[in-house]
């Protein structure tokens, strides 16, 4: 290879390189930014490490519980916390009136609870999303269907609605994601038709559709981007409020059930011990409030990153 070949070379291998430099780099530059802005928010940080801590106790619980969560020990009942009197080491967090443990209860219940809020914000966004952009495309009398289905729902109640859904599915864990997701699903109908009417009408929608772009890919690949930003923060918002709509069923006897350490369930099972064992109902309050204040902080860095009316210069 001659002189000029192997410069050539080098000049192209070089112009490569900055190819993909610029390729990466608005990437990037919006990563930052949105970092930027989101920690502006120092609570959303704080509850961004929270959330991270609680979603790794739930994948490690089989490793950090010290007991199985619905092992009974029928010589440890009502034991109380260990800094408390007659507390012991073995319980750190005392027993409940069965003998099971209740920091292991509490591990395990992370999981339940984390699930919950994934399977229910699923099935919300799913099919919130796509019978919005229906509804938001299509208008007309199919626009107007939907519309007042939704509003029939939103005049419900969340709670009520939801226990209506399961007293006719049946008591169960999966019948409560069921009907929680179904009370959910409104706002996000709602949430996409809105941003699919502003940006309908936008010259790249209509650049699109002038090249022959389908209706399907128009929805889905040309308009759904641009609508995520309060989709994201609403999914964010739905996820705590999954979480406690769950809480309330099981604590109803609705959701999931004993011995199943879901932390509503197991507020249901402490009631009758409230004034003379004040931890078995004390510690999962605390982590339904623990959880669901750091997913709400989360939420609200989240609409001050992505919405640009939030945004300071």
């Amino acid at each position: 290879m001659s002189h000029v070949e192997a410069d050539e070379a080098r000049e192209g291998i070089g112009a490569g390189i900055e190819d993909r430099k610029a390729k990466v780099s608005p990437r990037r530059q919006m990563l930052k930014e949105f970092w930027y802005y989101f920690s502006e928010n120092k609570g959303a940080v704080v509850g961004l490490y929270v959330f991270i801590a609680i979603i790794l106790i739930a994948i490690f619980a089989p490793v950090l519980a010290p007991y199985d969560a619905t092992a009974q020990n029928r010589g440890a009942l009502l034991v109380p916390p260990v800094w408390a009197d007659n507390g012991s080491w073995a319980y750190i967090l005392g027993t409940d009136a069965v003998g099971r443990d209740m920091l292991s209860r509490l591990i395990y219940g992370a999981r339940y609870s984390l699930t919950i809020g994934l399977v229910v914000v699923t099935l919300a966004v799913t099919v919130g999303i796509s019978v919005g952009l229906i509804a938001g495309y299509v208008r007309g009398w199919v626009d107007i269907v939907i519309m007042r289905l939704m509003d029939i729902i939103l005049a419900f109640p969340s709670l009520l609605l939801a226990l209506v859904l399961v007293a006719v599915l049946g008591p169960g864990l999966l019948n409560a994601m069921i009907a929680i997701a179904l009370v959910l699903q409104p706002h996000f109908v709602r949430l996409t038709r809105a941003s699919v009417m502003a940006e309908k009408q936008r010259e790249y929608v209509t650049a699109a559709r002038v090249v022959g772009a389908s209706p399907l890919r128009l929805m889905v690949v040309t308009i759904l981007p641009n609508c995520l930003g309060p989709l994201i923060v609403q999914a964010t918002l739905s996820f705590s409020s999954a979480i406690l709509d769950a809480a309330a069923l099981g604590f109803l006897g609705l959701g999931a059930q004993p011995p199943t350490p879901e932390w509503g369930t197991m507020l249901a099972d402490a009631q009758e011990f409230v004034l003379r064992a004040w931890w078995v109902v004390t510690f999962p309050g605390l982590a339904i409030l623990i959880t669901v204040l750091a997913i709400n902080l989360v939420g609200d860095g989240l609409r001050d990153a992505l919405d640009p009316k939030m945004k300071r210069s």
